[in-house]
């Protein structure tokens, strides 16, 4: 008949080995299987969890003397950087050449100030910003820099926050005025549309 220990009988045991660097011979297989054999299923769920509680808290404990890298960081940082350059260049591409056509084409038509124009433009690329998230996404993870493996407890580490939220920030700032180019070729258009208005002007009967 197979020998059943109480799990106080076996904490007792256990105890008497506490402090010392060599494993005791009660300390085996068998024996902790027999611990486990002599518990009912509340009783293995009441262990089951306590375990893990235990190695959750140990991971915490070494996580917080281990903070991520500043390799990792960078990583971080680059990681989350990339789609908003594709963000903010879009933004700004599409708003500008968006504007501008509305302003010398329909604004003209129908009188409205430029300011309108560029709400407009900006209202077309945020349309397009939604539509092109998903691909925006996946042409930056097939740049080549992957989230770095981190533990839920360093991800929640300041460092880690602040290099997520500055990698954003960087990367929304160089797409936006990457997203500027279209100004340079759009100068004399600014003239062309200068020159009609003041031909408008000229046209109109006099009071």
């Amino acid at each position: 008949m197979r020998q059943r220990f109480s799990a106080s009988a076996t904490y007792r045991g256990f105890r008497k080995y506490q402090g010392r660097r060599e494993i005791p011979a009660v300390v085996n297989v068998n024996n902790v299987k027999d611990l486990i054999y002599s518990m009912n299923t509340a009783e293995r769920q009441v262990l089951l969890e306590e375990l893990q509680a235990f190695q959750s808290k140990s991971q915490a404990e070494k996580d917080q003397n281990c903070p991520p890298t500043v390799q990792q960081l960078r990583a971080i940082g680059i990681h989350y950087a990339l789609p908003f350059v594709g963000f903010g260049f879009l933004d700004n591409f599409i708003m500008i050449i968006a504007g501008d056509y509305i302003d010398t084409t329909i604004g003209l038509t129908l009188g409205i100030s430029t300011m309108a124009a560029a709400g407009l433009g900006n209202t077309l690329s945020d349309i397009a910003g939604i539509g092109s998230a998903w691909y925006v996404e996946s042409l930056a993870s097939r740049v080549g820099v992957h989230m770095p493996e981190l533990t839920p407890t360093q991800l929640e580490m300041s460092s880690t926050q602040w290099s997520i939220n500055m990698g954003r920030a960087i990367g929304i700032t160089l797409g936006c005025l990457l997203g500027m180019l279209p100004l340079l070729f759009l100068h004399d258009r600014g003239k062309l549309k200068g020159g009609l208005d003041d031909n408008n002007s000229d046209t109109k009967p006099p009071n």
